[in-house]
């Protein structure tokens, strides 16, 4: 099959505008970051529209960040507001070694983290009734809704201890790498490593458990 001279012209003109789309995307970026070392430096001056600026700034992907420890509405959005109140407070301590946005990130981590330790020593953390399990085992995957898939994975993760359950998340639901998930925690890699090995380990005697009682 040969490509049509239309074709031909729409791909060489996509291949022409990419080059183009990369430098707009890295100028914004530069942008951005410009703009948060200035309002960061207006915030440190008793400036309190130029940390307004940031919050709005960064407000949604706090907000996404902060989603996996809570789906609760009133406690995400609480998480949200306290992580930009840690930040205020620590402001003087960013050094502009890496971009706000990952400083950010590392204070999202922390705080959620903290939520769940919390939510840990109050008990306030609802099991997953069995027969729950048993319906989404026997359905064919494609006839299980996501948000009901996800819904009962969260709250199976929630069974674990805080530590290992912020490494299943970070690992394998969203996806980060070692290193990542190193940045974001402040453990080292092999702490990582090391953490992920064991979380694994304990989620399978949690399923093994779950087969057992299923069983009786």
């Amino acid at each position: 099959m040969h490509a049509s001279p239309a074709n031909g012209q729409a791909l060489s003109l996509s291949c022409n505008l990419l080059p183009r789309a990369r430098t707009m995307h890295t100028r914004d970026a530069s942008h951005a970051a410009q703009a948060d070392l200035e309002d960061i430096r207006g915030s440190l001056r008793g400036d309190s529209e130029a940390y307004r600026r940031l919050v709005e700034r960064h407000q949604q992907q706090v907000a996404g960040m902060v989603w996996r420890f809570s789906r609760d509405a009133d406690t995400h959005e609480d998480l949200v507001q306290e992580v930009f109140i840690e930040a205020y407070e620590s402001l003087p301590t960013y050094r502009a070694e890496a971009p706000f946005a990952n400083w950010l990130a590392r204070i999202a981590t922390r705080v959620g983290y903290r939520h769940w330790k919390r939510q840990r020593r109050e008990r306030a953390i609802a099991t997953v009734p069995l027969e729950e399990w048993h319906q989404v085992a026997a359905q064919p995957a494609e006839e299980t809704p996501p948000e009901r898939a996800a819904e009962l994975v969260h709250r199976l993760l929630q069974q674990l201890p805080p530590r290992d359950r912020l490494v299943l998340t970070m690992r394998y639901l969203e996806g980060h790498s070692v290193e990542r998930t190193s940045e974001l925690t402040g453990w080292s890699q092999s702490m990582v490593k090391v953490q992920t090995w064991r979380a694994k380990r304990k989620l399978r005697r949690l399923l093994e458990k779950v087969g057992e009682e299923a069983e009786r």
